[in-house]
């Protein structure tokens, strides 16, 4: 499976059950896999610790409001399409969640066509922004995605084809937890079908390249029981 033809991952941060399930059978119905948070911590925790295509963050949630969910994720450096859900229509409140990091805002109560359009105006501007994307940097080293080059302090780092793959992934996906499924899935694709023991491996390798102390990374971690996460 490749990036461009996995199924879209839409979290949706809102405390009302209704709204939760209407939403969930919409967007499942158009594809879509979705995973809910029913308040602003839980939300802040889910949107940090997995990948996203999209979220769907209501602004009234108990715990946390959705601006302070926002603010909070883009701090973290989480650059996902926000789109922000709110039953109150003031100009102030937009003007609030857009300067905060949000992508886009629907009043309550919307049109369903008019939210998946809107959720897919978000995808197609992501992909474009990823697509985009030729040059990275983290620490000393600078990542040519147009050239399939890695380099330190201006010196060529030899990574291999999957070495490569493997760190474009990670740094698409900054600061996403990233299952070893997940990768395997999209760097490997089904049809190598590795075990799971061979992203380990790579991720081993790619840290005795890019890191200053490999068995102290500062960028690729692993996050015990789940995967790893680039931070760089």
């Amino acid at each position: 499976m490749t990036a461009s033809h996995r199924v879209r991952r839409v979290l949706l941060i809102e405390d009302e059950p209704g709204l939760v399930l209407t939403l969930t059978d919409r967007l499942k119905s158009e594809g879509y896999e979705v995973g809910a948070a029913s308040d602003g911590p839980a939300g802040l925790e889910r949107a940090t610790r997995e990948p996203w295509d999209v979220i769907l963050l209501d602004v009234m949630l108990p715990g946390a409001s959705g601006f302070d969910v926002c603010r909070d994720l883009r701090q973290r450096g989480i650059t996902t399409p926000i789109i922000m859900l709110t039953a109150r229509g003031q100009v102030v409140d937009k003007v609030l969640g857009l300067k905060l990091g949000a992508d886009d805002y629907l009043t309550k109560p919307f049109d369903m066509l008019e939210l998946t359009a809107r959720v897919e105006v978000q995808l197609r501007r992501a992909t474009a922004a990823t697509s985009g994307q030729t040059t990275a940097h983290f620490g000393n080293i600078v990542v040519d995605f147009r050239k399939a080059t890695v380099t330190r302090d201006g010196k060529v780092i030899e990574l291999s084809a999957r070495e490569f793959l493997l760190l474009k992934y990670f740094i698409e996906h900054r600061e996403a937890t990233l299952t070893r499924d997940e990768l395997l899935n999209e760097v490997w694709g089904y049809h190598s079908m590795p075990s799971t023991r061979t992203v380990d491996v790579h991720v081993a390798w790619l840290r005795q390249k890019i890191e200053p102390h490999p068995r102290s990374p500062q960028y690729v971690l692993t996050i015990h029981g789940l995967g790893y996460k680039f931070v760089g």
